[in-house]
């Protein structure tokens, strides 16, 4: 198997989520540079060689030892149907800030390419992982915070059971403006076994 071809870590009915090697780092710059323009106003400020493959190559790397830290968990979506080798990245999702203890908690982050909008492609991704977080990672809580006229992200977080906790004045700084968030979070459905520890496959 080539660096490049990768396991699914998950699999939906549309889409493969994976954790990519470094080889194919050309491609997740293909990917963040067709949607650039589509999220320059929501998005803070990036690495001055952010659109690189240089950068995507130690990115890459980087994650998947924050991933087996247990730090945190980067994916891309990929359409199901396509070589991994020649499939195209439509999307990413993580889970970062991860923290044991007594807290069991992360913050889910994501992105969809923009002509792939409109799908339910975000909401099929998201539900997979949520339910990997609870249910292998032994989360508890999952966090996500979005813009207040971002109303897609507001739908897909409200299709996958988040519930809005709060407002935060000027949390982020976007485009030399902090920025006000709306607050979500996500509890693990009840009955499910207390948490040990953290838990992975293999």
């Amino acid at each position: 198997m080539g660096s490049d071809a990768v396991p699914s870590l998950l699999t939906t009915e549309r889409l493969h989520l994976v954790q990519l090697p470094p080889d194919a780092a050309w491609r997740v710059l293909a990917y963040h540079e067709a949607n650039r323009e589509h999220v320059a106003g929501v998005t803070p400020a990036r690495p001055a060689n952010f659109f690189s493959v240089t950068y995507w190559r130690t990115r890459l790397a980087q994650d998947r030892e924050d991933f087996r830290l247990d730090l945190s968990l980067r994916v891309f979506l990929l359409p199901r149907g396509q070589p991994f080798q020649l499939a195209p990245i439509i999307g990413n999702a993580s889970l970062t800030n991860i923290r044991r203890g007594p807290l069991q908690s992360a913050d889910l982050g994501y992105g969809l390419d923009h002509r792939y909008e409109g799908q339910g492609l975000m909401t099929e991704a998201l539900r997979a992982l949520c339910d990997y977080a609870f249910t292998v990672m032994g989360l508890h809580r999952i966090q996500a915070n979005h813009l207040p006229e971002n109303v897609r992200s507001a739908a897909v977080l409200k299709r996958l059971g988040f519930q809005v906790e709060g407002y935060a004045r000027e949390l982020l700084l976007i485009n030399g403006q902090w920025r006000d968030h709306v607050l979500n979070a996500l509890i693990a459905p009840r009955g499910e076994p207390e948490p040990t520890g953290p838990r992975r496959d293999g």
